[in-house]
């Protein structure tokens, strides 16, 4: 019988030791990913100070650095990624949203109230342009691609910080008042309060409804029940966790810059004392997470609940700039 008709149908050696390879690759290929992984979830450090002499300049100069940081660190931007293994991660994306979230109202904040001096003023151009970039959807990856549009923004505050400096550019300005950075701040309080409430939520509880509280003549849409029930998904847990460690990194970079630039109104407002008792509030929301996974343990279990840990930090944070915008207000 020929013997080309006896191999028939039988797989030769070089596809039987394919076959036999395979799995190998598999796993040589998922530890890649997974060294590859690790090693952009490296969340980044403290920013250095910009040294700055116009008024204005530091907080701007802060921006663009947080701004270039979310998209210059190990991996860049992964909102947006469409292919492995950014695709399969979410906790730096959700660190990248905490601290994108902070950019943003920072941006609509320079637009709006520092660089105008009244309601009526003009809008400064560069910043009317820079403010929708950063809006754009954090997971657009093409038509328009987020990175792309997030630097235009970036070089846009560029401009508007150069011409703070140039003194043939008068239509340019950022004014230091007491006002304007009681309003930001107003914004970064909803903001900690609404990541405070959600971090609380790892652990199922029952709240009063507190919505129309304090005013009788309100009223709402739809009616909600006296006592609401919140729990925040499992599978959410850690995402929430890393959005409050994002949001809260960036926040404690802007408020450093904002220190300096409105050193006389907070010396004038004998309000220093409650400034860096935000800073170091938010300080301690940077230390290490030691263990590999967030545990999510009841309130007084055995086991530790790293989210009730963050939300005390973000309360007391939140309560601090209460106490700061009080002071800010009064004359």
């Amino acid at each position: 019988m020929d013997r080309g008709l006896t191999n028939l149908g039988k797989p030769s050696l070089s596809k039987a030791l394919l076959l036999k390879l395979i799995p190998s690759l598999l796993v040589v290929v998922f530890l890649l990913f997974y060294a590859i992984a690790v090693y952009w979830s490296q969340e980044p450090g403290e920013l250095p100070m910009p040294r700055e002499a116009v008024v204005g300049q530091t907080t701007v100069a802060m921006a663009i650095e947080v701004g270039q940081t979310l998209l210059d660190k190990p991996g860049g931007f992964l909102s947006n990624d469409i292919m492995p293994p950014g695709v399969f991660m979410d906790n730096m994306p959700a660190w990248e949203y905490g601290a994108l979230t902070q950019l943003r109202d920072l941006a609509r904040a320079l637009r709006n109230d520092f660089s105008r001096s009244q309601s009526q003023s003009v809008e400064q151009v560069d910043l009317k342009e820079a403010e929708p970039k950063f809006n754009v959807d954090r997971r657009s990856w093409m038509w328009p691609e987020a990175e792309a549009e997030y630097s235009q923004g970036l070089r846009l505050l560029q401009q508007y910080k150069d011409k703070l400096a140039d003194k043939e550019k008068h239509d340019a300005q950022f004014y230091a008042r007491a006002d304007n950075l009681a309003d930001w701040l107003k914004t970064v309080e909803k903001r900690l309060g609404n990541l405070s409430q959600r971090l609380s939520a790892a652990v199922a509880e029952e709240r009063e409804n507190t919505d129309l509280a304090g005013d009788p003549a309100a009223q709402q849409s739809t009616d909600t029940p006296s006592r609401v029930k919140v729990k925040t998904p499992w599978m959410e847990i850690d995402d929430v966790f890393y959005e409050a460690r994002g949001s809260t990194w960036a926040l404690l970079q802007i408020l450093r810059a904002i220190e300096r630039d409105f050193d006389e109104v907070l010396q004038k407002k004998n309000a220093r004392a409650s400034f860096r008792q935000i800073i170091r509030e938010l300080e301690a929301t940077q230390r290490p997470v030691w263990s590999p996974i967030i545990l999510n343990g009841s309130g007084f279990g055995v086991v530790a609940n790293h989210s009730l840990v963050m939300a005390s930090y973000v309360a007391r944070a939140n309560a601090a700039i209460i106490d700061l915008r009080s002071l800010l207000t009064k004359g």
